[in-house]
């Protein structure tokens, strides 16, 4: 069934996952009456505190939006799937329902249009009284809408003023969106001045609030980024103020590189290539030469650094941005791949590629190379009908950092350049078995990482199991390994995988947790298919009593048991 939302109760699931609808199907007696309205239906649902949806339908289809912690996160919540199921339960009365509000809603302007003025003022001020947010919004326009520019300048920095919202002098994540809409009145309100012809007297309020903004915003939790628009809200109110009133340009180029050098453009972003019509020529002379003087003093400091390579590109410098690179390389090699990139983008391809191979040859080991950097460099090679050289350079990445990525990588290569044969692959597997067994026989270890490891996933990912098998058995393989060989050869060598999983299930029986039982039943499971397959169904049912009665005090390990049959 759909109704003039057009959605149905599948894209309510969709939306939501399996578990937040099944959840909230628990809620259909907690949803408030509908307030519909045009595409959208509002309510309250009753759940660990009184939670406001409002689902609307838009050109990307149904949405939804919840106060609730998990709404708040952007999720489609289980009180949005209950309101959307009353919804769809109510959908014959949708039409009647929206057509009552739309009638309520002209019927209150009418009304509202038949007071005198002095009634109209009574009922504002009476909602005044009693409504804090409505009485700050209409103190907020009443100061701009004059001429005392102190007294919006004052209350552009209460709005900004993180105080009230902070506990233990932080913005938690549940209190950001509130101070988020409170702040994003100053915007605003930013914008008065400048429409009214006070563009001068908006720049020095606008660079006031980012400050003030920018002083605060590393102490709010702003996952979501509503306080970042609000940031991005105040420069370009910046910006269009500068527009406007035109400033001196060589003291806005003081100012604009002051601001980009210090802590504070971290919440607002501004780019000085925005400013470019503001400074004129002027101001961009002036601003180059405080840039690289700051760059000079400081090559390797990331603002300096950055704000120099925002300039150089504006001015289309390659060879002078490729110097300001240089000046602070990477061990990895990750600022060759920069050099080599923008060269590239310039149309001097050899350049690009030798500065790639530059990158191979001086990165530190330690750190390096980079992927990416190996991937450029590769793929030049391809193109260019050099598939040796592609070899050449996985062989070595595989020497520094022995890892199946790496390992399938070079098989990838050798395959393509047809040298994939026995001596190739054993030249690789010998890399790999060169650091030495990192467990005993039977891996006690987690393993996870350890060098040596990578030579049973190699051999597994190469589907030769019974190698990996005896890797695993010379003491290569972790625990995680040892599970995945015995599930892959228990058909073939279910002794063999038994002894795995009872060695496995041993030190789980110590411990507790859903997790830990998880596991439990699911080795069991695994054992149980062994003695199956061995025709020991009878030792199995011996192993299995003795573990019930030594584990009974685990209810949930019995009940997870029971539903599996066992």
């Amino acid at each position: 069934m759909t109704h003039e939302l057009g959605f149905t109760e599948g894209d309510l699931r969709r939306l939501a996952g399996a578990r937040s609808f099944q959840r909230g199907l628990g809620y259909l007696t907690a949803v408030s009456p509908l307030e519909i309205g045009d595409g959208t239906v509002a309510a309250t649902v009753d759940g660990t505190d009184a939670y406001e949806v409002e689902l609307s339908e838009g050109e990307d289809g149904l949405t939804g939006g919840c106060d609730c912690p998990y709404g708040q996160e952007g999720n489609f919540c289980k009180h949005c799937v209950a309101v959307g199921l009353t919804v769809l339960g109510q959908a014959e009365s949708v039409p009647r329902q929206r057509a009552a509000a739309m009638s309520r809603a002209r019927q209150l302007n009418m009304w509202l249009e038949s007071r005198t003025r002095d009634e109209l003022l009574s009922l504002v001020r009476e909602h005044l009284a009693g409504d804090r947010d409505l009485r700050r919004r209409m103190e907020l326009r009443a100061a701009t809408a004059g001429d005392d520019l102190g007294a919006v300048r004052e209350r552009i920095l209460s709005l900004l003023d993180t105080g009230p919202f902070a506990r233990y002098g932080y913005i938690e994540y549940a209190d950001s969106h509130a101070y988020g809409q409170q702040a994003a009145e100053a915007v605003t309100a930013l914008r008065t001045p400048t429409g009214s012809g006070r563009a001068a007297d908006a720049v020095e309020v606008a660079r006031e609030a980012m400050r003030s903004l920018g002083r605060t915003y590393g102490e709010i939790d702003d996952s979501d980024g509503v306080i970042g628009e609000v940031a991005a809200g105040l420069a370009q109110a910046h910006l269009d103020a500068c527009l406007a009133a035109r400033p001196d340009p060589e003291r806005t180029a003081d100012w604009l590189v002051d601001h980009l050098l210090g802590d504070l453009n971290d919440a607002t972003d501004i780019d000085l290539a925005d400013y470019q019509e503001v400074l004129g020529e002027p101001g961009l002379t002036r601003a180059r030469e405080l840039v690289v003087a700051a760059w000079r003093s400081n090559p390797k400091g990331w603002a300096e650094k950055y704000l120099m390579e925002r300039l150089l590109k504006a001015e289309g410098s390659v060879d002078a941005l490729v110097a300001v690179h240089a000046a602070d390389l990477s061990p990895t090699g990750a600022t060759h791949l920069v050099i080599a990139r923008e060269l590239e983008q310039a149309g001097r391809a050899a350049e690009s590629l030798e500065w790639a191979e530059r990158g191979l040859r001086e990165v530190d080991p330690g750190h390096g190379p980079d992927s990416d950097l190996v991937d450029f460099v590769c793929e030049r090679y391809s193109r260019a009908g050099r598939p040796a050289d592609v070899v050449a350079v996985r062989r070595d990445v595989l020497l520094n950092r022995r890892s199946l990525a790496a390992y399938q990588d070079l098989r990838t290569a050798a395959r393509a350049a047809g040298g994939w044969g026995d001596t190739e692959r054993a030249a690789a597997l010998d890399v790999l078995r060169a650091d030495g067994p990192p467990h005993g026989r039977h891996g006690h270890g987690d393993g996870y990482g350890h060098r040596g490891a990578a030579l049973v996933d190699a051999l597994m990912d190469d589907g030769d199991h019974d190698a990996a098998w005896q890797a695993a058995a010379d003491g290569y393989a972790d625990q995680r390994q040892w599970r995945a060989l015995a599930d892959r050869l228990r058909h073939r060598r279910p002794a063999d995988a038994l002894a795995v999983y009872l060695r496995h299930i041993e030190p789980l029986r110590a411990r507790t947790g859903d997790s830990t039982y998880e596991q439990l039943t699911a080795l069991l499971l695994s054992a149980r298919a062994c003695h199956r397959t061995l025709g020991t169904e009878g030792e199995f049912a011996a192993y299995l009593a003795a573990l019930r009665v030594d584990q009974k005090r685990k209810r949930k390990l019995m009940s997870m048991l029971e539903a599996h049959g066992l």
